[in-house]
């Protein structure tokens, strides 16, 4: 069913793509969930696939490659390399499967009823596929502004890649209108969501004997002591919610996700490492936050010095900023009137959004799917999400081509 660009001005829904073909959004999507791009991992199989694609179609991409080459960023220009165009973003790595009960496999695209099953296929590879689905639509309308896409590595740890290349787009691109971060928001407008603050922390102490706990300093004991006044805080932010925020939770939140001390349970542990993300909503302070922290780090660190001397607690933060409302909002603008919406949500996670935006893009969060099936065993998408991302970037070629 085809939708008349009167339509798409006035921001209705329609039925059905008008420019691209399912068949090679599910094509290009079984493509790309087939490639195992753990963050862990090299992602350089999926890129040079797509750079491939986009050569077969006569557009040239650029790659922003890590220190050692071993993976890459990818941006393209489709259209005229003028002002006023619109980034489609999206990031090509994924979140492991190690130790989940999946019941399909992961990494090969399987069809149940209405869904669409395998690692990334919501988070977020659907978006990408559609993206590089509309290529040829974009080519066959003589766009007259441009669309850009920039597809990064390692959002999943921290959008990591994404800075280097907003930074060779920022220097190598004209200036533009909107950048739409593809995330899954079931087709929502995204304007909002949290910072986040990642941390390593390294515990250092001294082993022996687990019968000599007199001679030895446990790392997993400060370890154990330093994540219970990081949960403190956390119950501090969640019995101070911000009501006003359009959020899920309505408050920050700090989380340890990964701990790892000891080799043996009758050694005193020398070594416990532990990781915790804090997302923060604009309300709180992160640098108050973090100086709390640390300055509980350093008094158990002198603690842990009256006992031996080369103890240590030591901090490696990574900070993602977080994306913020404003008032003059070109992308939402685009955005709501492109999907039907008539106002915009913030979302709880982290997205390379805030990082556009602080180098100085409008920009939103906006994809197919839902963020409640990310990251968990048997990730889906619903059929029914991918058509509407598919019915979005329609109007989007519409709009661009007038």
């Amino acid at each position: 069913m085809q939708c008349s660009k009167k339509a798409t001005k006035a921001g209705r829904i329609v039925t059905g793509s008008k420019f691209l073909s399912f068949d090679k959004i599910t094509s290009l999507l079984g493509r790309l969930v087939s490639f195992d791009t753990v963050s862990r991992n090299s992602n350089m199989q999926l890129i040079d696939f797509l750079r491939a694609y986009l050569a077969d179609l006569g557009v040239a991409s650029h790659l922003v490659p890590n220190e050692d080459g071993s993976k890459a960023n990818l941006y393209a220009t489709i259209g005229p390399n003028i002002p006023g165009g619109v980034v489609l973003s999206g990031h090509t790595d994924v979140v492991p499967i190690d130790n989940q009960d999946w019941t399909v496999p992961p990494f090969e695209l399987t069809k149940k009823q209405d869904r669409y099953y395998g690692r990334g296929t919501c988070d977020m590879k659907g978006f990408v596929a559609i993206a590089c689905a509309a290529v040829p639509a974009m080519l066959e309308k003589s766009l007259s502004k441009p669309i850009h896409l920039a597809f990064s590595y390692d959002e999943e740890i921290g959008c990591v890649g994404a800075p280097d290349m907003i930074k060779e787009i920022v220097s190598t691109l004209p200036p533009i209108d909107a950048v739409i971060v593809g995330e899954p928001t079931n087709m929502q407008v995204a304007n909002m969501h949290k910072g986040i603050l990642g941390a390593r922390t390294h515990i250092c102490g001294l082993e022996a004997h687990s019968s000599q706990t007199h001679r030895g300093v446990s790392a997993n004991t400060y370890a154990a002591r330093l994540i219970t006044f990081i949960d403190d805080i956390n119950r501090e932010f969640m019995a101070n919610p911000h009501d006003d925020l359009k959020l899920e939770p309505p408050h920050s939140t700090i989380n340890v996700g990964l701990i790892n001390g000891g080799i043996a349970a009758n050694i005193i542990a020398r070594d416990c490492d532990f990781t915790f993300d804090f997302r923060s909503v604009p309300h709180d302070n992160v640098d108050e936050t973090l100086e709390r922290i640390q300055t509980y780090a350093e008094t158990l660190e002198a603690e842990m010095k009256q006992s031996f001397e080369g103890a240590s607690i030591n901090l490696d933060i990574r900070r993602v900023p977080g994306l913020n409302s404003t008032d003059n909002d070109r992308a939402a603008q685009l955005c709501m009137r492109l999907a039907g919406k008539n106002d915009t949500i913030g979302v709880p996670y982290g997205t390379e959004a805030g990082q556009f935006q602080q180098a100085g893009y409008s920009t939103v969060v906006c994809g197919p799917g839902s963020i409640d099936q990310a990251h968990k065993p048997d990730e889906y998408i619903e059929i029914e999400q991918l058509k509407l991302g598919a019915q979005f970037v329609d109007r989007l070629i519409d709009d661009l081509a007038d």
